[in-house]
């Protein structure tokens, strides 16, 4: 079986049900595991990821009003490659190819493959992803693995969270945990949506700013201050560690500056782990539950 996945997400769910191997094909943003880089991609981006963040948000929306989707495919190599299963999603239209793009292209090639499409926006949505995926790729007994091990880890990060939370707070009126605000994007702000607020609850903190299942949306940063939140992480979608904080170092706003002098802030990888709903939610979870603790 020949796999070509279109989202970040889908390489590690495919490499997670042991089938690394069947990968033919990945995205260009695809970078994880190490050992799927030298894979051909088979999307593009009219987008330079190297802009800063209110660049991009500019690009992206001047290729909307032109008609240009910010990610396509590349319908020569998916030819080559022919594929007999395509992962891709549906949860967001910046990060991977849209829909109608995707059947335009499917359209073109001489075998139509098996599509799978993604779409989840809860935790519970994600292990359904990952089944999903598994049973097009004949591994649904690997998948119930990855699925139990993933709940496993997340029950252990809870029980830890909640003990730390009841040995810092005395009183039950605290015992919820600490006010959590994660940013998702910086110019301009966006509160993190879809699976953050269950990680950052199963993390011993409270969101502030989305439920579970809910859309990232941008805010003001006025509005994000009088959130009162304790903490703030700043994880913007696509951007490592490091490129946070240069990204934060811009950002000039009053009400920012004084949103991030009364919380205490902390940076957390977010192209590696809130952004991308597959097994390593856990590994954010985990870390999510170090920066809450402080």
């Amino acid at each position: 079986m020949r796999v070509v996945s279109l989202l970040p997400a889908a390489t590690e769910i495919v490499v997670a049900l042991g089938a690394r191997e069947r990968l033919v094909g990945v995205s260009h943003d695809c970078d994880y595991p190490p050992e799927i880089r030298a894979l051909p991609r088979v999307t593009r981006t009219s987008i330079d990821p190297s802009l800063p963040s209110h660049a991009i948000d500019r690009a992206v929306a001047e290729a909307r009003r032109n008609g240009v989707p910010p990610v396509e495919p590349d319908l020569e190599a998916l030819r080559r490659l022919a594929p007999d299963v395509v992962i891709t999603q549906s949860v967001c239209d910046v990060c991977a190819v849209g829909d109608e793009e995707l059947a335009r292209v499917v359209r073109g090639l001489e075998r139509a493959p098996a599509v799978v499409t993604l779409h989840a926006h809860t935790l519970d949505g994600v292990f359904d992803d990952i089944r999903r995926a598994g049973a097009a790729l004949g591994l649904a007994a690997e998948a119930d693995t990855v699925v139990a091990g993933m709940g496993d880890r997340l029950q252990r990060v809870r029980e830890r969270a909640a003990a730390c939370v009841r040995a810092q707070h005395a009183a039950p009126l605290h015992q919820a945990g600490p006010r959590v605000l994660l940013l998702e994007w910086l110019d301009p702000p966006y509160v993190g949506g879809h699976w953050v607020a269950e990680l950052i609850e199963i993390s011993g903190g409270v969101d502030v700013a989305s439920r579970p299942g809910e859309r990232s949306r941008a805010l003001p940063w006025r509005e994000l201050l009088a959130l009162r939140p304790d903490v703030v992480i700043v994880a913007p979608c696509g951007f490592d560690e490091t490129r946070a904080r240069r990204e934060m170092a811009t950002i000039t706003d009053p009400d920012a500056l004084a949103l991030l002098a009364r919380a205490r802030v902390a940076y957390l990888d977010g192209n590696a782990f809130t952004s991308r709903p597959g097994p390593r939610l856990t590994d954010a979870a985990e870390r999510l539950a170090e920066l809450i603790d402080g």
